[in-house]
């Protein structure tokens, strides 16, 4: 499995309106295209520097998911993000590959 992870800092003045979009818009969209099997968004705790931290956790079944993503559908994903709250955020993107999950 492969997770592709967006990191983001968000204004703080933003940020409320960017989590309500973000679950009700923006990551159903992107869930929707049915590259990845699940999304984990998480709040990254810890001090801040001029925004809120959050991670978007996407678990796509293997690289060619994530490839099939990115060539067809994360440009246009990108671009609605950067559209709508431009100037007001900071990302990074990571693909990891899963090698063992531990449960408890």
């Amino acid at each position: 499995m492969i997770i592709y992870n967006v990191t983001l800092s968000i204004d703080e003045e933003v940020s409320a309106d960017w989590l309500l979009w973000m679950q009700e818009t923006h990551i159903p969209s992107i869930m929707a295209t049915g590259f990845f099997m699940e999304c984990r968004l998480s709040k990254i705790l810890g001090e801040q520097e001029g925004g809120i931290a959050y991670s978007a956790m996407y678990l796509a079944r293997d690289q060619a998911a994530l490839d099939g993503y990115n060539l067809r559908y994360a440009s246009d994903m990108q671009k609605a993000h950067a559209d709508r709250f431009a100037g007001k955020f900071s990302a990074f993107r990571t693909s990891l590959e899963l090698i063992k999950q531990f449960d408890k």
